[in-house]
């Protein structure tokens, strides 16, 4: 009973006035899972390959800060609470959300096929744990057609985590997110909040594009990048012929993916992955 009591409570917290952000919001990052970790601490869940959002009560923002302009009639029945979460129109479609996202004229067609992924009741001042039982309140069943709680299970052992992560890679998803169960809302990185997956990613800012060769002459060969150390480096695997004809533009940021380090301490088999989707568009 004191736990309903507590959750009621919770819920009060969640549903009042939205604030309005003059610059980014405070959102949590995520770490790098090792193995290692005590995972019986942890929800799991699945990583979707989506457009980070939060929803303030009124309106989405993008991590940096810039707003993603839903159509009235997608957002009509969201219940009266501040939640973070991803923009999704299902595996393997990021590129097409990216651009329905970004539009700062929404396109209804696109949005009708857009979901509102909730992860997470960023303003209850609770554990994770509570977080959950919290979301499923306010979203199981759901109120509207477009928002829906990410599914979250506890985590078990690593070999069953392996196992979930090779079962969602296979069906074309991105990977697995761990949350700390006793941990609550912060912004920035920590082991709090953990990414699985079979490979790293990181950010770089676009500095020079280079000319491809051969069957690429005409097109994109590469692009060289800069991380925020300073260090540049070139990409030239990952890219669409469509990508390859109209690159990410110098001071874009882009998301790359790697596996480790080489001795000098560069990304080793930096592939694009994807244009940083906080920029709305100009149409």
């Amino acid at each position: 009973m004191r736990f309903f009591t507590v959750l009621l409570a919770a819920l009060a917290i969640v549903t009042h006035s939205p604030v309005a952000f003059s610059e980014s919001p405070a959102l949590a990052l995520a770490g790098v899972y090792e193995k290692g970790v005590q995972l019986e601490d942890y929800w799991v869940s699945e990583k979707l390959d989506g457009v980070r959002a939060y929803w303030d009560g009124e309106q989405f923002w993008s991590r940096g800060g810039n707003i993603y302009r839903a159509p009235a009639w997608f957002t009509q029945h969201f219940p009266d609470a501040e939640m973070d979460g991803e923009l999704w129109m299902g595996r393997g479609r990021f590129a097409e959300l990216s651009g329905a996202a970004r539009r700062l004229e929404p396109v209804d067609a696109s949005w009708r096929e857009i979901r509102f992924m909730v992860f997470d009741l960023p303003t209850m001042d609770r554990p994770f744990s509570d977080r959950v039982a919290a979301m499923k309140a306010l979203l199981v069943p759901s109120p509207s057609p477009f928002v829906s709680m990410v599914e979250q299970r506890r985590a078990t052992s690593h070999e069953a985590l392996m196992s979930a992560l090779d079962s969602v890679v296979a069906q074309g998803g991105e990977g697995l997110m761990l949350r700390r169960g006793n941990s609550l809302v912060t912004a920035g990185r920590s082991n709090d909040l953990l990414k699985v997956k079979r490979y790293q990613d990181a950010e770089a800012v676009v500095v020079a594009h280079l000319p491809g060769e051969g069957k690429f002459e005409g097109m994109l060969g590469s692009i060289r990048v800069e991380r925020d150390d300073g260090r540049q480096f070139r990409i030239g695997t990952g890219f669409s012929d469509a990508e390859r004809r109209n690159p990410p533009p110098v001071g874009a940021m882009i998301t790359y993916k790697h596996f480790g380090y080489t001795s000098t301490g560069l990304p080793r088999f930096a592939s694009f992955l994807r244009l940083r989707d906080d920029e709305p568009e100009s149409r």
